[in-house]
C-alpha cells in the first residue's frame, strides 16, 4: 500500500526542499519566492487524504517533517552574509508550523470528507494555513519570544510601519505574515482545479479486462 501513495511522500519532500530553497529569495517587498510553493503541500496532503485515506496522509505529513528537519540542519551549518542560512527560530517555527498546520488540515478534512467536494479541500486549506502563518511569523519574529534565541538579532522585524505600506502601524513582521498569508487564501481557491482534476484521475476505476 505504501507504493500506491510513494508519490505523495516524493511531492510532499520537494515542495519542502524547494520552499526551504525559495525562502531565501524575495519577491517584492513582502513575500519571499517559497510563498508561493509552501501552499502546495496543503494540496499533496488533501490529494493523498481523499484518495487513500487519513493514515497515510499523516504518514506524508511526516516525511515532509523529516525532510523539513534535515533541511533545517544542513541551513544551519551554511553561512550566507548575515549567520547561517537558518537560524535556531527559523528552524522551530517552520518545524512546528509545518507539523501543527498540516496535521489539523488531515484532521478537518477527515471531519468534512462526505460534504460536498470542495468543502472539505477548501475549509481544511484555509484553516491550517491561518495557523501555520500565525505560528510561524510569531515564533520567527515576534519580540516577546526572544528568548529562544537571544544572539539572534531579529530586531528588524519588529520595525513598525504601515502594515503593507498602507495600513495601521504593526510591526514589520506583521505585514509580511499578512502577505503570506493572503497568498495562502489565492492559492486555496486555485488549488481546487488541480486537487479536483488529480483526485478524479487517481480514483478512475480502471478499464475491466476483456
Amino acid at each position: 500500500m505504501t507504493r500506491s501513495y510513494l508519490p505523495g511522500i516524493l511531492a510532499m519532500a520537494a515542495v519542502v526542499v524547494a520552499s526551504n530553497i525559495l525562502v531565501q529569495f524575495l519577491f517584492g517587498q513582502w513575500l519571499t519566492w517559497g510563498a508561493f510553493t509552501y501552499p502546495i503541500a496543503f494540496l499533496v496532503t488533501d490529494v493523498t487524504n481523499r484518495v487513500y485515506g487519513t493514515g497515510p496522509a499523516r504518514r506524508v505529513v511526516l516525511a515532509g517533517f523529516v525532510v523539513g528537519v534535515i533541511c533545517s540542519l544542513i541551513g544551519t551549518q551554511i553561512m550566507g552574509e548575515f549567520g547561517p542560512l537558518v537560524t535556531l527560530r527559523i528552524a522551530i517555527a517552520s518545524g512546528l508550523a509545518f507539523l501543527t498546520a498540516q496535521l489539523l488540515d488531515v484532521s478537518i478534512f477527515a471531519a468534512l470528507r462526505n460534504g460536498a467536494w470542495w468543502r472539505a479541500p477548501l475549509a481544511s486549506t484555509l484553516i491550517g494555513a491561518s495557523v501555520d502563518t500565525v505560528l510561524f511569523f510569531s515564533i520567527a519574529f515576534s519580540g516577546t519570544l526572544v528568548w529562544l534565541e537571544p544572539g539572534n538579532d531579529v530586531s528588524w522585524a519588529g520595525e513598525m510601519l504601515p502594515i503593507l505600506g498602507t495600513g495601521p502601524v504593526a510591526p514589520l513582521w506583521v505585514s509580511l505574515a499578512v502577505a503570506d498569508w493572503g497568498v495562502k487564501v489565492a492559492l486555496a481557491l486555485l488549488a481546487l482545479v488541480p486537487f479536483r482534476l488529480i483526485v478524479a484521475r487517481l480514483t478512475r476505476p480502471k478499464a475491466a479486462a476483456h
